[in-house]
């Protein structure tokens, strides 16, 4: 008589066209967690952060946060599968919400561009990243959106690998941090599509 008091809450259905996947690139693990390659994994930790996004779970073979800036929903990820696999994570993710790679936002690491500068990019070359690579490869192409941030070129390629897995020098630190809380406070315009407003408030912000 009264089975409908039994009746679970059915789930929110989640459609993954109307998601963003946001996507910071780093290695796993505290050795490496400010190391210059891990400044994507800084970033999307202080949008989540800043946006109060739920709790870090593992999944996907990474962890991930889920939330909303405006009304849009986001759902962040960072790979832990060392930053030459990442694209396995991120397909993980694409595959089970059924989000269109349109939809994916990458935030890495940007060796042409100096610290403290952040340009935003849509599809192209994959600049020797070995994390855009992974994705390119595994997730259909390279037509996803970029968030590079620069952490600037240590002045010879063979000097690439260890530059990129060492931290910030002390001068570079304040850049560093400006550019994670400009883009955690102007993310909004990132996730409405203001592409061109996202970039000049967060220069505005790392310039103050």
């Amino acid at each position: 008589m009264f089975g409908w008091l039994r009746r679970k809450a059915e789930p929110i259905a989640l459609d993954g066209k109307d998601m963003h996947l946001w996507v910071g690139l780093g290695n796993p693990g505290a050795n490496h967690a400010l190391d210059r390659h891990n400044i994507g994994f800084m970033v999307v930790d202080a949008i989540a952060d800043d946006h109060k996004f739920g709790s870090e779970q593992s999944k996907f073979s990474g962890l991930v946060r889920t939330g909303q800036i405006e009304d849009q929903k986001v759902l962040i990820l960072k790979p832990t599968t060392f930053m030459n696999k990442s694209g396995v994570a991120v397909q993980k993710a694409m595959a089970f919400y059924k989000i269109p790679l349109s939809n994916v936002t990458v935030f890495h690491d940007e060796l042409d561009l100096s610290p403290g500068k952040v340009r935003v990019k849509m599809g192209g070359g994959l600049a020797g990243h070995n994390g855009l690579r992974s994705i390119n490869q595994l997730c259909g192409g390279s037509d996803f959106q970029r968030i590079r941030l620069g952490i600037g070129h240590p002045g010879h390629k063979d000097r690439v690998s260890g530059y990129v897995l060492s931290g910030f020098a002390k001068d570079e630190i304040d850049l560093r941090d400006d550019m994670s809380n400009g883009i955690a406070r102007y993310a909004e315009h990132l996730a409405s599509g203001e592409t061109d407003m996202f970039q000049t408030r967060v220069a505005e912000y790392i310039a103050r």
